[in-house]
């Protein structure tokens, strides 16, 4: 499968994800599994995922052994899965259950979609499945699995890495970020942003940004970058360069690009352009969107078609006459 293609089209029978439980699975990363493709979502025309958590023992001790996971599907439902999802491991560096393993080389040969979250990256890397692809893990454990596993292309700093038909992302903050792109990938973009308004969960975070930020939380309040970021999301379909939001801030450039690494680990420049490419996909994602290629290229503040295109293909996989094919309401 090409990198940012879907194994999912509107309109197929719903698409079946399993997350395979082990011994000391964390809580929080089941639930955003389950929050994210479990739910159902009657505010959105089209079929939702098939989900099931699943663990090859009858029962799984979690995460700090605060309780104990029982009643759950055997192993037969990850062999059913289309995408498979393995959370973290609470020791990477004990070795997995080889049960465990031998699900994920199964799901892999049979070309099904495997996810980590966290440390579930040495789950996957142990099946010999990451072998030769780009990946990310915590940053706690970067060093020993580069170590373990000098194989995998590790990316140590990102929060999750899209590679096609394996994807991992890099804690449990970044399974959010990491579900709600697989949903934009299968479902479109609105449907993603659909989902994160409904989770009261920000616009989620491109792949490419840093795991740790120097100040997450802003010190000072009425220093947040809250206020230009939502005065520039209103106006990209305008000429708006980094100079525009650093005089919006009254900051310099150079203070402004501080700012963003420090609060969202990525650059004015890339910020703005993910912003633009989210707003160009819903646009063709409309069901009266007839608008030709150079206006949508416009109205996003992309510029050219071919600017689109380039852009559109380097985070989705697909050129724009595909992706409004593929994810157009129409």
């Amino acid at each position: 499968m090409s990198r940012g293609s879907s194994q999912h089209l509107p309109g197929d029978r719903p698409h079946r994800v399993a997350v395979l439980v082990d011994q000391g699975s964390n809580p929080f990363e089941l639930g955003v599994a389950t929050e994210l493709f479990g739910l159902r979502r009657p505010e959105i025309d089209r079929p939702w995922y098939d989900f099931t958590l699943c663990a090859v023992r009858p029962e799984v001790r979690m995460h700090a052994g605060f309780f104990t996971l029982s009643g759950v599907a055997g192993p037969e439902a990850a062999e059913a899965a289309d995408t498979l999802i393995v959370p973290n491991r609470p020791d990477p560096l004990v070795p997995p259950d080889p049960a465990v393993l031998d699900a994920v080389r199964r799901a892999a040969g049979r070309g099904a979609r495997l996810v980590s979250f966290c440390s579930g990256a040495f789950t996957l890397a142990a099946a010999g499945v990451l072998d030769g692809r780009r990946a990310t893990t915590h940053w706690r454990w970067a060093g020993e699995f580069a170590a373990r596993h000098p194989a995998v292309r590790l990316a140590p700093d990102v929060l999750f890495v899209d590679d096609g038909d394996v994807l991992t992302a890099a804690g449990s903050a970044a399974a959010l970020d990491l579900g709600l792109h697989l949903i934009a990938r299968d479902h479109g973009a609105e449907v993603a942003n659909t989902v994160s308004r409904r989770l009261v969960f920000a616009a989620h975070r491109d792949g490419g940004q840093q795991q740790f930020v120097e100040r997450p939380v802003p010190a000072v309040p009425d220093a947040s970058l809250a206020p230009v970021l939502a005065w520039a999301q209103q106006r990209l379909d305008r000429p708006l360069a980094v100079a525009d939001l650093a005089a919006r801030a009254s900051v310099s450039p150079a203070t402004l690009h501080r700012r963003f690494r420090a609060e969202l680990g990525t650059t004015p420049l890339a910020w703005l352009t993910a912003e633009r490419v989210t707003l160009a996909r819903r646009l063709l994602e409309r069901p009266d969107s007839g608008m030709a290629l150079e206006a949508v290229a416009r109205a996003s503040g992309l510029g050219t078609a071919s600017s689109l295109r380039v852009q559109l293909r380097r985070r989705t996989g697909l050129g724009p006459a595909e992706y409004r094919r593929r994810f157009g309401r129409g």
